[in-house]
């Protein structure tokens, strides 16, 4: 064997395998993890039932809509869910899939970490390799660091470069920032660039790939509410309405905010000291 013959066999065996070609029959949401590349059925999927989810009115409905367009094969979407954290913006992509699969649409989704996103190419492969199926990419918490180059990453999903994005996949991402991006950060580029507009573009621009917008803001006290009566009444937990309202009121004054998570927290705490076993 010649040395470059022991130099390519040496290459070969350090490159990584290609992925297996995935078996989508065996589950309706996957997990997609690198090293080795690969995506993992999930079994059961974490979630709440639409119809829990309060004060949310007018993104559920847009969101829904844009995702029964995609699972019927027309045109749709990428959305970015923005805003106050604990408002049900993971729960709702989570909630309309299983929607959408309940009205006989055989939708998959994928979930794709932020850390795994410069493998991003590799998954979009194994997904256009099954034209047939309609995949849900979804990355939930989705932010950028000043120093973090994977937005770049991530615009492979949103633009597809010189092939496209897939025709059958579709991105959902959540973030806290409307932007992506701190906005110490976005004043640090004005601040120091040469060209401050260009340099700001770059970054901004980004989160302007995302066809819809839908906005998350701070709960009012009655849809908190409103979102522990709708727990207890799926769960059948019964107390009476003055003790509830006073301990609710009470719970999220401890805490020093309102959100869906906070009267999520709240019933859990409530339904122990009642004995009712809820599945979290």
């Amino acid at each position: 064997m010649t040395e470059l013959e022991r130099i390519a066999a040496a290459l070969e065996r350090l490159a990584p395998a290609p992925a297996p070609a995935p078996d989508f029959a065996a589950a309706g949401a996957f997990a997609w993890h690198t090293q080795p590349d690969r995506l993992e059925p999930v079994a059961r999927v974490s979630r709440v039932d639409l119809a829990l989810l309060v004060g949310v009115d007018r993104s559920r409905d847009t969101l829904l809509a844009n995702t029964r367009h995609f699972a019927a094969g027309l045109p749709a979407n990428n959305a970015l869910l923005w805003g106050a954290r604990g408002m049900g913006k993971s729960s709702l992509v989570k909630a309309i899939h299983a929607q959408i699969r309940a009205e006989g649409q055989d939708l998959k989704i994928v979930e794709l970490s932020r850390e795994d996103l410069p493998s991003v190419a590799r998954l979009l492969a194994l997904l256009r390799a099954a034209p047939a199926l309609r995949f849900l990419l979804f990355c939930d918490d989705l932010s950028f660091s000043h120093d973090d180059q994977h937005y770049k990453s991530l615009k492979a999903v949103l633009d597809g470069g010189i092939e496209g994005r897939p025709e059958n996949v579709l991105l959902y991402a959540t973030s806290n920032r409307r932007h992506l991006m701190p906005r110490d950060m976005i004043e640090n580029e004005r601040s120091t660039a040469i060209n401050p507009s260009e340099a700001v573009e770059e970054k901004v621009s980004l989160s302007d790939r995302f066809g819809l917008w839908l906005g998350f803001h701070p709960c009012s006290q009655d849809d908190y509410l409103a979102m522990i009566h709708g727990y207890c009444a799926a769960h059948g937990l019964h107390v009476p309405e003055e003790r509830l309202r006073a301990e609710a009121i009470e719970w999220q004054a401890t805490r020093g905010a309102r959100s869906g998570r906070v009267a999520w927290q709240f019933f859990c705490d409530l339904a122990a000291r009642e004995g009712v076993h809820v599945a979290t």
